[in-house]
């Protein structure tokens, strides 16, 4: 029989999160970003379930480019990080993909080229000082690839490094390096999930929504919930084991916990081997017949121990870590992580099941 860790993922409610998206930027084209495995949603199934709706796709390198054109996707794809050679270059000419460029070895491989249509989004270092030209540069940078016969089209993106804290001034600093440029009349690319909630004279052409398709919230302080985002990964295991402990005795590795009255241990199985963080604390949540109960002890390979005493949890009992009812940025608090991380880790031993798959596969 197989072990009942499992991820459920709704993409119905991913596509209510991207719909989400687009009311917030009415006017700019959104580009669903699917890199590291949708988030570790699944990128392929995610893709599918957004194809009717998205106006694109945006990924971190064309490895995962190709892998969206090889399951059917014709949409638009922009590569983040563009380029790793030459050879990627042409095969973004030949898969008609959308690159990012971000220094000068890129612009010599597209150069090199012998033909062929490339759409090019040169990265704007406005502050982040993470990737890309400085602003400076960019007017240069700018009539150079435009005068190449085998470039589509030249356009504008940056970064935003603090746009997840309410008014920060970094985002002012980047907003004002951007406006240096307004007078190139490009299309332009600023927004990630934060600025497309808070920011909306920065939404511009194209806005690139990531984390909050998967409804977690990209702002501090706030969750999911707070944001109407709908969550998509409810991650779920059973009770696979009950056992009552005496007043003075511990649970699992380093004797993290001690009982301070009888205690009744349910054993979970899910632990790190399958992306539960090792550093969620005693008292983190998990989510049994709708009620929350404690972990209990430290996160295991394979399980983790919850204090369920004067509960009616039984055996097989299914628990929710995250998800349904519980909010993964909840979570990610107690582990001194954001929802990102707790997704992304979430290991390829834990089966994925779609619910509300679309039409194409």
């Amino acid at each position: 029989m197989a072990r009942a860790t499992q991820a459920i993922i709704d993409l119905h409610a991913l596509r209510e999160n991207y719909q989400l998206a687009k009311r917030k930027a009415a006017n700019s084209r959104a580009y669903a970003v699917v890199k590291a495995n949708a988030y570790g949603h699944g990128v392929v199934p995610c893709a599918q379930a957004l194809a009717d709706d998205a106006d694109g796709f945006a990924v971190a390198c064309v490895e995962e480019a190709v892998e969206l054109r090889q399951a059917g996707i014709l949409l638009p794809i922009l590569v983040l990080e563009g380029a790793m050679d030459a050879a990627e270059c042409q095969v973004a000419v030949d898969l008609d993909l959308e690159l990012a460029v971000h220094h000068q070895a890129q612009i010599q491989w597209i150069e090199s080229l012998l033909g062929g249509a490339l759409k090019l989004w040169i990265k704007v270092d406005s502050g982040m000082h993470r990737l890309g030209f400085s602003p400076a540069d960019v007017p240069a940078l700018v009539s150079k690839l435009s005068q190449l016969d085998h470039v589509h089209s030249v356009q504008l993106m940056s970064h935003f490094a603090c746009a997840d804290e309410d008014g920060h001034p970094m985002t002012q600093q980047q907003l004002q390096a951007m406006s240096t440029l307004a007078p190139m009349k490009l299309a332009r690319s600023l927004c990630n999930s934060a600025a497309i909630l808070t920011l909306p004279q920065s939404h511009e052409s194209l806005v690139r929504p990531g984390i909050m398709l998967y409804g977690a919230s990209p702002l501090a302080g706030q969750q999911g919930p707070d944001l109407n985002l709908q969550p998509v990964m409810t991650l779920q295991s059973s009770v696979i084991a009950l056992h009552d402990i005496p007043v003075g005795e511990t649970v699992g590795y380093g004797q993290s916990f001690k009982a301070n009255r009888a205690t009744r241990i349910a054993v979970v199985a899910i632990g790190y081997g399958d992306g539960y963080p090792r550093m969620a604390p005693n008292g983190t949540p998990v989510l049994i017949r709708g009620r929350r109960y404690p972990l209990a002890g430290r996160v295991s390979m394979d399980m983790i121990t919850v204090d369920v005493t004067d509960s009616d949890v039984a055996l097989g009992d299914v628990v929710t870590l995250w998800g349904t009812g519980i909010s993964a940025d909840e979570i990610a608090g107690h582990c001194q992580t954001i929802a990102y991380e707790l997704f992304c880790q979430v290991t390829p031993r834990v089966k994925r099941h779609y619910l509300g798959r679309s039409a194409l596969k």
